[in-house]
């Protein structure tokens, strides 16, 4: 097969990468970022190629974004990672004009036209909190996997309200808690929905219009779907896969990019 693409998004926590052909996701991979990201990114395309059965003759064009996307020496093109997120949610959901991206390190919220071009956007704060940083603190306090989160806050019948929003002082609120006898699920709970009002005070700023998704790493949290749902009272759309929406977006831009 020949005229295909490749995306790969470098991100702190984890680097995902998707081949693109005719329109199509063809595969795709994600691996621990590690220390080492220009080895990350040879891993990465290398996988692709091997799980494809493709070579490198094949990829036409690639595109990175993330974290550190100039460690992707062998990319022909750098792009923000907002914008291949804005082309991959709306390659996914057509009719959505709010995104946010739960990322590890930083959330962000940005508002896309019907073409999938970014209009406006706004960045957490520094502070954890804002970010899906605050599920692994709160994880690793319960001894718990941060997959293992979601399910098990479903399961609450009696939220835990938190007082604060930052990572640190949530973390130490979550240990005293525990301390008190508060089940995990009514902590996790109110951890999802303390992080869901902090997503949807950043939405409402740059102006909430439907459709909304949620993308990133961070959205492969159900407690946190339910809780974003509950507190803007709509549907929220989230990819099968949403932690590889910047990856697509960039094979998106690749394409777009080797068929002008």
């Amino acid at each position: 097969m020949a005229g295909c693409v490749i995306g790969i998004d470098i991100g702190s926590a984890s680097s995902k990468g998707v081949v693109f052909c005719d329109q199509k996701i063809l595969g795709s991979y994600v691996i621990p970022s590690g220390g080492n990201y220009k080895l990350t990114a040879d891993k990465v395309r290398e996988e692709l190629l091997s799980r494809t059965g493709l070579s490198l003759r094949d990829i036409v064009y690639t595109v990175a974004t993330g974290y550190s996307a100039k460690a992707v020496t062998f990319a022909d093109d750098l792009r923000t990672d907002i914008s291949c997120h804005s082309k991959g949610a709306f390659y996914c959901f057509p009719s959505a004009r709010t995104v946010v991206d739960v990322g590890d390190l930083h959330s962000k919220v940005f508002r896309i036209d019907d073409k999938g071009g970014q209009l406006k956007f706004l960045l957490s704060g520094k502070c954890a909190g804002g970010s899906a940083r605050v599920l692994k603190v709160i994880a690793r306090v319960l001894q718990l996997k941060v997959e293992e989160l979601g399910a098990l806050s479903l399961k609450s019948r009696k939220r835990v309200d938190f007082n604060t929003g930052c990572a640190v002082f949530a973390e130490s609120e979550a240990v005293g808690r525990i301390a008190e006898g508060v089940a995990k699920e009514d902590l996790l709970a109110g951890i999802h929905r303390a992080l869901a009002a902090q997503l949807y005070s950043l939405a409402e700023r740059v102006g909430i219009k439907e459709d909304f998704a949620l993308v990133g790493g961070g959205a492969r949290d159900a407690g946190l779907i339910k809780a974003m749902e509950e507190i803007t009272n709509l549907d929220i759309f989230v990819p099968a896969e949403p932690h590889l929406t910047a990856a697509l977006g960039a094979a998106i831009i690749a394409e777009e990019i080797s068929n002008a």
